[in-house]
């Protein structure tokens, strides 16, 4: 984004408005559709504005870590792939992509989203791999909070596959779920100049100074906080951010509940 565009970004949030005329605390609306894809053992879509994202989880047997061989194991992964916005390219993935990822795998790890004892098969021989994937299928902007509902909605939906001989059938789904416990909501919070949004555009994104990642659990604890961008945040800007970030995960729970009856 060149100069220009972000100043009419600051601009804009002076007057206590945003480019697309939301408050500082409103999230586009959102929209979740269950079961997306037939092939993946749990899938989900997610809107959000226009950022629109799938997710979709696999499972498969294998063997477990060595430091932890009663427990299952959790891959997270994302591509931003070129289809879904002009910056993109193919080739590696992007470090952003990468962190992406990792941040969304995170809130769902610490959360104890899954209970990954009761995904052990034979104890140090034999365990499920849950392996989440999320892609945008168009960007704009706010990947980590969308990715991350698009994951939970997908992993609540997921369905066990029939295991012979030690390796999945493939096509089959049985009527166990996937032992999901909890349902761990990341809400991203920016810091532009002296302003805290939510749900950054594209746009707004490029204009961000920093940025913190809350993953808040049903109770209101916090399990998992993640900072990006370059600059600092005071004890003030933390505390603000979190408790705006505890606020918001309650309406984005609130959407995924009504889209799981």
């Amino acid at each position: 984004m060149n100069q220009s565009a972000k100043e009419h970004v600051h601009e804009a949030l002076k007057k206590g408005i945003r480019l697309d005329g939301r408050k500082m605390d409103e999230y586009r609306n959102i929209e979740i559709k269950l079961g997306v894809s037939s092939t993946a053992e749990g899938s989900a879509m997610v809107k959000c504005g226009d950022t629109q994202v799938i997710a979709g989880i696999k499972l498969e047997a294998g063997k477990p870590y060595p430091d932890s061989q009663e427990d299952g194991v959790l891959m997270v992964g994302t591509e931003m792939l070129p289809l879904s916005n002009p910056s993109f390219e193919s080739g590696p993935p992007r470090i952003d992509s990468i962190e992406t990822a990792r941040v969304v795998d995170r809130g769902i790890r610490e959360g104890k989203a899954i209970d990954t004892k009761k995904l052990c098969i034979r104890a140090g021989e034999l365990v499920w791999t849950v392996m989440i994937d999320f892609v945008p299928l168009n960007y704009d902007g706010n990947l980590i909070d969308i990715g991350a509902l698009a994951a939970m909605a997908a992993l609540k939906t997921a369905k066990m596959p029939e295991l012979k001989n030690d390796k999945v059938v493939p096509g089959t789904k049985t009527d166990v779920a996937l032992p999901v416990n909890a349902m761990p909501i990341s809400v991203t919070v920016v810091k532009i100049g002296d302003y805290l949004i939510v749900d950054p555009t594209d746009a707004e994104e490029d204009s961000i100074d920093a940025r913190l990642t809350v993953a808040v659990l049903e109770d209101g604890n916090l399990c998992a906080m993640q900072k990006g961008g370059a600059c600092s945040l005071t004890t003030k800007d933390i505390n603000e951010m979190i408790e705006l970030a505890i606020r918001k995960s309650q309406e984005l729970r609130q959407k995924l509940k009504e889209a799981l009856k």
